[in-house]
């Protein structure tokens, strides 16, 4: 996993996370009220949450340009001039993304609640939050690695000693204790006459 995700990449992230749980909606849209969505796109623009999804047009266009341009390269300025022209006419759909988001907000939160995120993330402390989490979190998983390195040695060091020292104690006390034969001990009267009965004198 890539753990190095800026604050406001999180933001987004979580905008997702949020219109997916909210993909069957528990509020019709028609029972938002004005001044509940106006909160939901007041806290939308203060967490700069859909200010990624900008790129989406801008990058569907030039990968058509590419493509189409790869099959026709002739009429590459055709297709360029054509693209965009068709590109600029769709742009004016980028705020149904922002009117739907805003709904998918306020379905999540409360007016109240929006009001606060937008009142925070539009102070200087909430916007350097934003600008500078990225840092902050690149900072922390650099801490992160290297205590996960230092603990991962500790441990095999700390569970290596505690086995050696464990087999050490083991050792001399195995070696203390008398062989025992393979067949068991035999009397001694039988061993002395190599396991023969005497002859009555």
């Amino acid at each position: 996993m890539n753990l190095a995700m800026s604050a406001r990449h999180l933001i987004a992230v979580f905008a997702t996370a949020v219109m997916v749980a909210a993909a069957t909606p528990s509020m019709a849209a028609d029972e938002i009220a004005a001044s509940h969505l106006k909160a939901a796109r007041s806290a939308i623009s203060a967490l700069k949450a859909t200010e990624e999804f900008d790129q989406i047009l801008p990058q569907a266009a030039l990968a058509l340009k590419s493509e189409l341009t790869q099959k026709n390269p002739d009429l590459s300025d055709l297709i360029s001039n054509t693209v965009d022209d068709q590109a600029v006419k769709l742009a004016v759909r980028r705020a149904d993304l922002e009117a739907e988001a805003a709904k998918i907000y306020a379905r999540v939160f409360t007016e109240q609640e929006l009001n606060e995120i937008s009142t925070f993330y539009n102070t200087a402390t909430g916007k350097k939050l934003l600008d500078d989490g990225n840092i902050v979190g690149r900072e922390v998983l650099q801490a992160a690695g290297l205590w996960q390195r230092g603990i991962a040695r500790d441990l095999g060091q700390a569970v290596a000693e505690q086995l050696q020292a464990v087999m050490s104690a083991q050792a001399p006390a195995a070696q203390q204790q008398p062989a025992q034969p393979a067949g068991g001990t035999q009397p001694a009267g039988d061993a002395q006459s190599g396991g023969q009965p005497q002859a009555n004198k």
